[in-house]
C-alpha cells in the first residue's frame, strides 16, 4: 500500500512536470485574437491604473499613443474606445445594432428597478416599448412644445432671483435650481410642488449625479460583492433609491385620488400620461407598464432633465463671461430681433442663429457627459481588420472626437462662428460631432433640454451685464473630475441689469 502511494505521487509530480511546459507552450502557439491596439496591462487591475480623475482626458491622451480604436482590459472586463469620427460612425450607424445594448452597471441597476428604463435597459423588446412610450407620450414635439408656459415662467423666476440678488451672484446654484423646477413640474404638476418636495427632489438629484457620474470598481470587477465592504456604494444606492421610490410613490398616489392633475393649461404631466397608459386598455403600446417601471422612467427623466441642462448652461455662460466678443456679438443678435421687447419668448429664438452657435459650439468643448454610456457588443464582429468580442463595452469619447484636429480648426477655443453657415447638427448624424450619442441608443431628451437652455441662455445674456469679479486671468475653467463635468468651482460672477432692458412686470 506505501508502494502504491509513493507510486501514486510520483505519478502525479511526473504529470504535473510534463502537463505545466505543455501548458505554457500551447499558450504560447495559440493564435491569439487581432485585437485593436493596447497598453502593457497589469494582473488583475488591467489597465485601471491608467485612467485618472477625468477619465475622458486620460483615455485621449492615451488615443493619442495607440490610435483612435483602442482595446483595454479595465479590471476583467474588455473595454474598446473610440476616439474618432470613422470609428464612430462604424458603432453608432454601420454595425448599430450590434452595439446597441448595454452591459449590467450596478448604479442604474439597484437605483433604476433593475434597469428598467430606457437609457440602461439592455436592448430587446422592452427597450423598444419603453423607447416608444418615452419618445411618442413624454418627449414628442407636439408635447414638448406644450410645456412653453413652464418654460417661460420658470425663466421669469430666475431672472428674477438675480435681480434681487444685486451684485455678486452664484450662477452655478441659480441655474442648477432653475433645471430642476422644470422637470420636477413637467413630471409632478404644479400642485405637487409643496415646498418640502422641492427641497427633497433638489437633494435626491445632487446625489443621483453624483452616483450616476462616478466610475465604480463593482463595475470592472462584475460579482466582486466584497468590494462593497470597502466602497459603501450599496449603501449610497439604497438611500438614494428609498429617497426616490417613496417620492414617486406619493406623487403617484397622489395623482391617482385628484384622478388626474395638469401642469398648466390643460396639459398633463408626465405621471398622469404614464398612468392613463398603464390604465388604458386600448393602448397600441402593447406593453404592460408596472409601478416599477413607471418609477424607473420617471427617474430617467429626472436624469436627462437636470444633468445635460445644467452642465450645458453653466459652461455656456463661463464661456461668454471668458469671451466678451462672443457676449457681445450674442447680445447684438437679441437686440435687432426684440426690437425694442423685454421678454424674450420661444418664437424670437428661433431667428438667433449666433445664440444657436454658442450652443454647439459649448457642447463640443463641454459636452456633459464627455465619455458615451457604455454600449455592449451582442456578438463577435470585426472592425476593420480587428476583431472586437461579443460583450465587450465600448465608449465612445465624445470630448476627444470634438477636439479632433483633423475636423476642427483651433479646436481648443471657443469659436461660435465655426457653426455659422453650416449644416453640422448634434442629432446623431454628423460624426464628428456627437454631443448626444447617436444610433438606437441616441438621448431621446435632445429637444426637451435645448430648448431649455435656448431660452434660459438668450434671457440671461439679454437681461444682464455679466463681469468676472477679478481679472478674466484668475477664472478657473476647470472641470469637476468624474463622468460628468460640470465646472470645478462655483460660478461666481457679477450680474448688473441691462440699461437697455425694462423691468420684468
Amino acid at each position: 500500500m506505501e508502494d502504491s502511494g509513493i507510486l501514486s505521487n510520483n505519478l502525479l509530480f511526473l504529470i504535473l512536470l510534463i502537463s505545466i511546459p505543455l501548458f505554457l507552450l500551447k499558450r504560447s502557439l495559440t493564435k491569439k485574437p487581432n485585437l485593436p491596439p493596447s497598453p502593457l496591462k497589469l494582473p488583475i487591475i488591467g489597465h485601471l491604473h491608467l485612467i485618472g480623475p477625468s477619465p475622458h482626458q486620460s483615455l485621449h491622451d492615451l488615443s493619442k499613443k495607440y490610435g483612435p480604436l483602442m482595446y483595454l482590459q479595465l479590471g476583467q472586463v474588455p473595454t474598446l474606445v473610440v476616439s474618432s469620427p470613422e470609428y464612430a460612425q462604424e458603432i453608432l450607424k454601420t454595425q448599430d445594432r450590434v452595439f446597441a445594448s448595454r452591459p449590467a452597471l450596478k448604479v442604474p441597476q439597484l437605483l433604476l428597478y433593475g434597469a428598467r428604463d430606457i437609457t440602461f435597459s439592455p436592448y430587446g423588446e422592452f427597450w423598444r416599448q419603453v423607447r416608444k412610450i418615452t419618445t411618442v407620450h413624454l418627449l414628442s414635439s407636439k408635447r414638448v412644445k406644450s410645456y412653453r408656459v413652464v418654460r417661460e415662467e420658470s425663466v421669469a423666476l430666475m431672472i428674477q432671483s438675480i435681480r434681487n440678488a444685486s451684485g455678486l451672484v452664484n450662477l452655478s446654484d441659480i441655474l442648477y435650481a432653475f433645471t430642476t423646477s422644470i422637470i420636477a413640474r413637467v413630471t409632478f404638476g404644479k400642485e405637487f410642488l409643496r415646498p418640502g418636495v422641492t427641497k427633497r427632489i433638489h437633494g435626491l438629484v445632487n446625489e443621483n449625479m453624483k452616483l450616476m457620474s462616478g466610475l465604480h470598481l463593482e463595475d470592472c470587477f462584475p460579482g466582486h460583492n466584497w468590494l462593497d465592504f470597502f466602497t459603501g456604494l450599496s449603501g449610497r444606492i439604497a438611500k438614494n433609491f428609498h429617497g426616490w421610490d417613496s417620492l414617486f410613490e406619493e406623487a403617484i398616489e397622489d395623482h391617482i385620488r385628484a384622478e388626474g392633475t395638469v401642469v398648466d393649461k390643460g396639459e398633463r404631466d408626465f405621471v398622469d400620461v404614464l398612468l392613463g397608459l398603464q390604465m388604458d386598455e386600448n393602448t397600441k403600446d402593447d406593453v404592460s407598464l408596472t409601478r416599477e417601471d413607471m418609477k424607473a422612467i420617471l427617474e430617467d427623466m429626472f436624469a436627462a432633465g437636470t444633468d445635460t441642462t445644467f452642465i450645458l448652461l453653466e459652461w455656456a455662460m463661463a464661456e461668454l463671461i471668458k469671451n466678451p466678443n462672443a457676449m457681445n456679438k450674442a447680445k447684438e443678435e437679441i437686440i435687432q430681433i426684440m426690437k425694442g421687447k423685454s421678454a424674450i419668448d420661444e418664437d424670437d429664438i428661433d431667428h438667433m442663429m449666433y445664440l444657436r452657435a454658442i450652443i454647439k459650439e459649448a457642447l463640443r468643448l463641454h459636452p456633459p457627459a464627455p465619455l458615451s454610456i457604455p454600449h455592449e457588443s451582442m456578438e463577435d464582429t470585426m472592425i476593420k481588420n480587428y476583431k472586437i468580442p461579443a460583450c465587450t463595452r465600448i465608449i465612445l469619447n465624445i470630448w476627444s472626437i470634438g477636439r479632433n484636429t483633423n475636423y476642427w480648426e483651433s479646436p481648443d477655443l471657443f469659436l461660435p462662428e465655426r457653426f455659422i453657415d453650416n449644416s453640422l447638427d448634434y442629432k446623431g448624424n454628423d460624426f464628428q460631432f456627437i454631443p448626444f450619442g447617436g444610433g438606437r441608443r441616441i438621448c431621446p431628451a435632445i429637444q426637451f433640454a435645448i430648448i431649455d437652455v435656448e431660452l434660459a441662455l438668450a434671457n440671461l445674456i439679454h437681461h444682464f451685464e455679466w463681469k468676472w469679479p477679478s481679472g478674466l486671468e484668475d477664472m478657473d475653467m476647470s472641470e469637476s473630475p468624474g463622468l460628468t463635468t460640470p465646472m470645478k468651482s462655483k460660478l461666481l460672477v457679477l450680474a448688473t441689469p441691462s440699461k437697455l432692458v425694462k423691468d420684468l412686470k
